[in-house]
């Protein structure tokens, strides 16, 4: 085995591998979950059918993206116990008690109307199916809530005290669970989870627009998905810039890594673009703005900012890893805002529909969402190192007794795994979304809910009441 591959590195190349696999999952089907309880919404307070007809074209990709979340990840709680076992015994009493929460509360309620909202809506009645289809929302985002409690407890942990074998112990649920990056964490995830699906639902409506500019459905696509950039794109900026400064309390070695600072010092300059080099400890061929770092995280040209060289060599984050993977999700951030302060334009002059370049836009920045995702759970993440949790509990001292040989088969095994079944998986999604959707007034594929031959409309509806008045 290379000596820079111990068991240490590879555990945490096993867990990055299939974290990344996992997150882009529930990070689409978060948002996909509240678009299509807003498309049942909007077709059952006006009638028309091809909000339907779009609910039921992403219906199909929902099921199958929240059956793919589901088992990537399940693999990711067998690690604790194989590769991380000295974390679980020790932070297991505040860990545990959250992830089962999650299961017992949010993923029990996915679950349980999962079925009504895929197989029910002939059955059950509208009023009742609308239900089922907010319940599988609101339990994608309680599942956030629960999963981003945990994590930001790791990043900022309260609420806890040390039982004498060294296990953290909570004192105060309330602090665990509401601790000080909480907040912060959960509405910047959920942002990007909505704006993550906003631009594969634009960018899959694009695509369609392009091949016919009358399709309604892909009209209504593509215009949801861009006032979303336009209203929700900024917003997240500035959520972004507010969990910017709860790091920059909480975390001050993560914010001098996703800036590349290595001396403290006033009047600290922004430094666009660079090279951090942790051995010669200086960002070199930096592009920099004279103090407008200061100006940014202190709002104070002459705040001061703590620098790398603060903390020794051996409880620094890896720079630029962090530092890039920042610049990565801001950029993307402000992609998505160009985008939609774009679309308005185009709204106004009333050339939404028309402007080629517009749509070929969208369809490009359709996946960027999930690059955007990827880069900020790597500053999370790669930021927090080298602790588990923060300031606490060292990385090196979480890991199981095991061979790095051992962590490697297991790795390549994951790998060939998770290619082959979620890649097909992927594809299929990705084969489901070349589909045209059909006009409401295309006929029996047009995914109107059927009446039975020989009865009329009124009768069909009558007995839809009365089925709903019965449930």
């Amino acid at each position: 085995m290379v000596d820079f591959l111990t068991a240490e590195i590879l555990a945490r190349a096993q867990f990055a591998f299939t974290v990344a696999f996992h997150i882009i999952f529930p990070a689409f089907t978060i948002g996909l979950a509240s678009y299509l309880a807003v498309l049942e919404g909007l077709w059952l307070k006006t009638g028309n059918d091809n909000y339907l007809v779009a609910f039921r074209y992403w219906l199909k990709i929902f099921a199958v993206a929240f059956g793919m979340g589901v088992v990537s990840g399940l693999v990711m709680s067998y690690q604790f116990g194989t590769n991380w076992s000295v974390f679980s015994d020790k932070a297991g009493p505040v860990i545990g008690p959250l992830l089962g929460y999650e299961v017992l509360s949010a993923f029990f309620l996915e679950a349980g109307f999962l079925g009504i909202m895929l197989f029910g809506m002939e059955r059950v009645g509208r009023r009742l199916h609308y239900v089922a289809t907010l319940m599988v929302a609101f339990g994608t985002l309680f599942s956030a809530f629960w999963i981003l409690s945990v994590n930001s407890w790791m990043q900022t942990p309260t609420g806890y005290a040390f039982n004498e074998v060294g296990q953290f112990v909570p004192i105060d649920w309330w602090a665990v669970v509401f601790n000080p990056s909480f907040p912060y964490r959960l509405v910047h995830m959920v942002l990007a989870a909505y704006l993550t699906t906003a631009f594969v639902v634009g960018g899959v409506g694009a695509w369609h627009l392009l091949k016919d500019k009358t399709n309604k459905p892909a009209r209504i696509m593509f215009s949801m998905a861009l006032w979303m950039a336009a209203f929700v794109a900024p917003i997240q900026i500035f959520a972004g810039d507010l969990h910017g400064l709860n790091t920059l309390e909480h975390q001050p070695r993560k914010v001098a890594a996703m800036e590349g600072h290595y001396e403290t010092g006033t009047r600290v300059p922004l430094i666009l673009f660079g090279w951090p080099d942790d051995d010669a400890e200086k960002t070199k061929y930096a592009l920099e703005i004279p103090g407008m770092a200061s100006l940014i995280l202190k709002h104070d040209i002459d705040g001061e900012i703590q620098g790398l060289k603060d903390w020794p060599k051996d409880e620094r984050p890896p720079t630029a890893i962090v530092f890039w993977a920042f610049r990565i999700m801001v950029a993307i951030g402000f992609l998505m805002v160009g985008l939609g302060v774009w679309s308005l334009c185009a709204r106004f002059i009333g050339s939404l529909y028309d402007q080629v370049l517009l749509k070929k836009a969208a369809v490009v920045m359709g996946p960027m969402g999930f690059v955007a995702v990827l880069a900020g759970w790597v500053v999370t993440e790669v930021g927090r190192q080298p602790y588990t949790v923060y300031g606490l509990l060292k990385t090196a001292d979480s890991l199981s007794p095991i061979a790095a040989p051992a962590v490697a088969t297991s790795l390549a095994v994951f790998a060939v795994v998770y290619f082959v079944v979620f890649g097909a998986g992927t594809l299929y999604i990705l084969k489901l979304m070349a589909r045209t959707p059909d006009n409401a007034s295309s006929g029996p594929e047009s995914g109107k809910p059927q009446r039975a031959a020989g009865t009329t409309p009124i009768a069909a509806y009558d007995t839809e009441k009365q089925e709903t008045k019965n449930v």
